[in-house]
């Protein structure tokens, strides 16, 4: 019975790992340190661990861990179950390089190997499922070379794919 003891210390170690990241995670947002965040930063703070939900997942993520009156914080004790559940089961995972790579290819329709800041907002505010104001000025500012006004994709993609890992 060994075996079994010892994935299950295994299965332990794991969890106390993950539960460490999202406490480090959720306490860079608890800004009066009480165990609460803002209900518009879970977002962020999901998404600093890895996970890339659409925004109606996200949505339903939040309404598992509201509290029945809405007070616009979430609690620790309510996202922190949630939180290692969602990363124990890998849900919510980016794209692989490769897939964002097509992505950017196919929307760079004269094969340029760029996208203007124009084009990008274009695509990021009206097509599939649109970014909002302040989402589409964080991807403009991590993703649009100042000196060039576009996105030069391919050093993009590879770059958010150094960061991932």
């Amino acid at each position: 019975m060994a075996g079994a003891d010892e994935q299950k210390d295994n299965t332990d170690s794991l969890i106390a790992d993950i539960q460490k990241r999202i406490t480090e995670a959720f306490d860079m947002f608890d800004h009066e340190s009480n165990k609460t965040v803002d209900v518009r930063e879970v977002g962020t703070i999901i998404r600093s661990l890895g996970c890339c939900p659409s925004e109606a997942e996200l949505h339903d993520m939040l309404n598992m861990i509201e509290e029945e009156e809405p007070t616009g914080y979430i609690r620790f004790e309510k996202f922190l179950p949630m939180m290692t559940k969602v990363l124990m089961e890998r849900r919510y995972k980016p794209v692989p390089e490769d897939q964002l790579l097509k992505a950017f290819q196919v929307l760079d329709n004269e094969g340029k190997g760029y996208l203007s800041q124009e084009e990008l907002t274009k695509y990021m505010t009206e097509e599939g499922e649109p970014f909002n104001q302040e989402e589409l000025e964080e991807m403009l500012s991590a993703a649009v070379d100042p000196d060039k006004g576009s996105i030069q994709y391919k050093e993009y993609v590879s770059i958010m794919s150094i960061e991932e890992t």
